[in-house]
C-alpha cells in the first residue's frame, strides 16, 4: 500500500481552510492552504507538526482541517507549558475543532515515540529540526516531509534531504516552494518499492506516471503558482 493522490479531497480541504482562516492575520500567507490540501490530498492518516514558541499558527489550522477531512490523528509537539497554553488559546480563537493532540517535550525526543507518521511538518527555526527529520519513523506506505520557514535555517545553502534523513530512506522527489518563508518538501517512497526512482524536481514526472496540477493563489501578493503532483 502507498500514498495515493486524491485531487477532490485536496480541493475540499483547501476550500475549508480558506473559509476558516483570515489570511490577513497571518505572516504565513498561503502556507495553511497549501499544507492542508497536500495532507488531505495524500490522505494522510497520521499528521505530526513541531511548533516553536510564539510562532504563527497558520500551518496548524491547515493541518487541523486536513485531519478532519481524512480522519487523521493530528499531533502537535510543543516545547513547554507556556507554549501549549498560547497554542491552545490561538486555535480556540480561530474556531479550530477538534484541536490536535498536544505533546510537550523536546521535538527530537518526542518524535522517536511516534511511529507510522505519513505527514510531518517541522519549523526550520528549531535548533534540532534536522535531527527531528532524521529520527522520524515514517509509515511503510510512504510519507510527505515539509520544512517551513526554510529561508531562515542556518544551513540553507547546503541543505540536502539525503544528508538529513536516515540512510537508506528513498526520496522519490523533492521541491522548494517560495510560499510563506519558504517550504522545502520531500516525498518519501513506500517500503514495498512502489513509486519513482531517486530524488527529482516536481517540475516533471516519470514516463507513464499520471500527474495533476494544483493552482495556488497567494492572498497577499495575488501571485498565481501552479504545482504538478504525481502519485508514487
Amino acid at each position: 500500500m502507498k500514498l495515493v493522490w486524491s485531487p477532490e479531497t485536496a480541493l475540499k480541504s483547501y476550500i475549508d481552510t480558506v473559509k476558516l482562516k483570515s489570511c490577513e492575520k497571518f505572516k504565513e500567507s498561503g502556507v495553511a492552504e497549501l499544507l492542508s490540501s497536500m495532507a488531505a490530498g495524500w490522505n494522510a492518516k497520521f499528521i505530526v507538526e513541531c511548533y516553536s514558541h510564539g510562532g504563527p499558527i497558520a500551518a496548524s489550522i491547515g493541518l487541523a482541517v486536513a485531519a478532519r477531512n481524512t480522519g487523521a490523528r493530528h499531533v502537535c509537539i510543543v516545547p513547554d507549558e507556556g507554549t501549549r497554553l498560547h497554542y491552545t488559546k490561538a486555535l480556540a480563537e480561530m474556531g479550530v475543532s477538534p484541536p490536535p493532540e498536544i505533546v510537550r517535550g523536546e521535538a527530537e525526543t518526542v518524535i522517536k515515540s511516534l511511529d507510522g507518521l505519513d505527514f510531518l511538518v517541522v519549523d526550520c527555526r528549531l535548533r534540532d529540526f534536522a535531527r527531528v527529520l532524521k529520527v522520524a519513523k515514517v509509515s511503510t506506505r510512504g510519507a510527505v516531509l515539509a520544512c517551513k520557514n526554510a529561508w531562515q535555517r542556518s544551513n540553507f545553502s547546503w541543505f540536502k534531504w539525503n544528508m538529513v534523513l536516515e540512510r537508506g530512506t528513498r526520496v522519490v522527489r523533492s521541491v522548494f516552494l517560495p510560499v510563506g518563508m519558504g517550504l522545502d518538501i520531500a516525498y518519501i517512497g513506500s517500503r514495498n518499492g512502489g513509486g519513482g526512482g531517486g530524488a527529482s524536481s516536481s517540475a516533471g514526472s516519470s514516463k507513464g506516471t499520471p500527474s495533476r496540477w494544483i493552482k495556488h493563489i497567494d492572498q497577499q501578493s495575488g501571485e498565481e503558482h501552479l504545482f504538478r503532483e504525481t502519485s508514487f
